[in-house]
């Protein structure tokens, strides 16, 4: 995956490559640009006592890295025939682990509007399934690897603690629009805002439905910064992602004027560029909510 630079998307295109994996016969998808390399399996060093998902860990070029089983976590059963098993080394939320799977077939280009939300029925607060693809007659599900390895340390994730630091303050009379797929992080999102004054929030499952309500707004004939006063946006959604809802924001005369701020995973000094090419006034990288809450002061305030 080194030269996979040479064929990352142009930004605001609303479209993603996904590397499709397998465990058992399920068929799961994650996204090109947290993959740094595919490799076969090399030995791994065990840890007394570590979390039940991970398998250990392993040198690769002078870094030592954390080993996650993804069929444990995801309670599958192991590999038939571990010879075929890969490694997929990733990166995002400024760290690197390496993901244990069955097999890596192939890379495939799709649109973020042929992804579907998963559905209520099926899927709680704690899914580890971020997307529903449909292709060539199967079903590909989109994993929530952030998910996973908050499940193996919460303390990666987004922590209020961060926001206590910051002293009482108040925030309560200007709004924000957030757009996070993910239930869990959502509820987290509120409560860490909430936490920092910031009570007056819209949330939406993805771009579409946020770019949709911010129309409303401006079709009606409203001054979209009397409404609201800045836009929180996460990339990876289905229908539409951050890139291309913040880069629709820009685009519009009436709308150009609201501040956008992406808080990702995916935000590295490689993926930076991405989110400035669509004209985003700050980028923040998972879970770095104090960050966040500071970069929304400095735009709003």
């Amino acid at each position: 995956m080194d030269d996979k630079r040479g064929i990352l998307l142009e930004s605001g295109t609303n479209e993603l490559e996904i590397v499709e994996f397998s465990i058992g016969a399920n068929k799961f998808g994650i996204n090109v640009i947290k993959v740094k390399e595919i490799m076969n399996p090399v030995a791994i060093t065990k840890i007394p006592h570590s979390h039940k998902n991970v398998e250990g860990i392993i040198e690769l070029r002078g870094e030592v890295l954390p080993v996650v089983n993804v069929a444990t976590a995801l309670g599958f059963e192991q590999s038939a025939d571990p010879s075929l098993d890969k490694f997929i080394v990733t990166e995002f939320n400024k760290q690197k682990i390496v993901f244990h799977v069955h097999q890596v077939t192939q890379i495939h280009r799709i649109s973020w509007d042929k992804i579907d939300k998963p559905s209520t029925v099926y899927q709680g607060l704690q899914s580890h399934v971020t997307g529903v693809i449909k292709l060539n007659g199967e079903v590909l599900l989109l994993l929530d690897f952030e998910k996973i390895v908050v499940d193996i340390n919460p303390e990666s994730g987004i922590n209020v603690n961060q926001i206590r630091k910051l002293g009482q303050r108040e925030r309560s009379n200007k709004k924000v629009v957030v757009a996070e797929d993910s239930p869990l992080l959502r509820k987290l999102l509120h409560d860490t805002l909430n936490e920092a004054g910031y009570h007056n929030l819209e949330f939406f499952e993805n771009g579409k439905d946020a770019f949709s309500y911010l129309e409303s707004l401006v079709d009606e004939n409203k001054r979209i910064e009397e409404h609201v006063q800045l836009v929180v946006t996460d990339i990876e959604m289905p229908q539409m992602d951050g890139h291309h809802l913040t880069k629709r924001i820009k685009a519009d005369s009436r709308l150009t004027k609201l501040p956008v701020i992406i808080f990702s995973s995916l935000i590295t000094d490689d993926l930076r560029h991405k989110g400035q090419m669509v004209g985003a006034n700050g980028q923040v990288s998972k879970p770095e909510i104090g960050e966040l809450v500071n970069l929304i002061d400095e735009h709003i305030l």
